[in-house]
């Protein structure tokens, strides 16, 4: 088994629909996903009456994409090799792939399912894209150890030594030199009459 069984349903759900049950209530767009139950998206409501045992991940909006957060995913998820993203100063995933925007400066790190620019050395843009690497080539896994059923250590081995002659290719970008504080003494407009 190369991803849990709830991940292709995670990402085919719709999110951010009005919950028919609580459409009065203020908090009531389905933007949670039970892991443990496996079906439609619900509102906070349905949280805490229906999965408070459960294990939940909150769905959350990116210009009008859904990501969730790393603290949350990689708890039940193995996410190496897509790119993460700080918005609103949390760490985020893509589910799905993005429409590459056109045009552009040309990068050298890709998406090796969809071709989107990619920030650094990961391989993927989004869950759905490792979803659709893993099942086309098999070599890799969602399977967190010690969770479930995991991959081959040799192919953990060649992923570390991979990453690790990929960070000895591309190093790290030097800090930006110190700027002064002032360019300048401040001068007036001119007074006009």
């Amino acid at each position: 088994m190369l991803a849990p069984p709830w991940l292709e349903r995670l990402l085919s759900t719709s999110f951010f629909n009005i919950c028919r049950s609580h459409s009065d209530a203020a908090r009531s767009e389905c933007n949670m996903f039970c892991l443990d139950c496996n079906a439609d998206a619900f509102c906070f409501y349905c949280r805490s009456s229906k999965h408070e045992d459960h294990q939940v991940i909150q769905i959350r909006r990116s210009s009008y994409h859904d990501v969730v957060r790393v603290s949350e995913i990689q708890k039940v998820l193995d996410i190496s090799g897509v790119q993460t993203y700080v918005i609103n100063s949390a760490r985020v995933l893509f589910l799905n792939e993005r429409p590459q925007p056109k045009g552009g400066k040309a990068v050298s790190h890709l998406c090796q399912i969809c071709g989107r620019n990619l920030l650094d050395t990961f391989r993927f843009c989004s869950l759905g894209c490792k979803l659709v690497g893993i099942k086309g080539n098999g070599d890799g896994s969602f399977i967190i150890h010690g969770i479930s059923a995991s991959s081959s250590s040799s192919n953990q081995e060649e992923e570390e030594l991979r990453e690790g002659s990929q960070q000895d290719i591309y190093p790290p970008t030097p800090p930006p030199p110190p700027r002064s504080r002032r360019k300048g003494i401040p001068q007036r407009a001119p007074f006009r009459s």
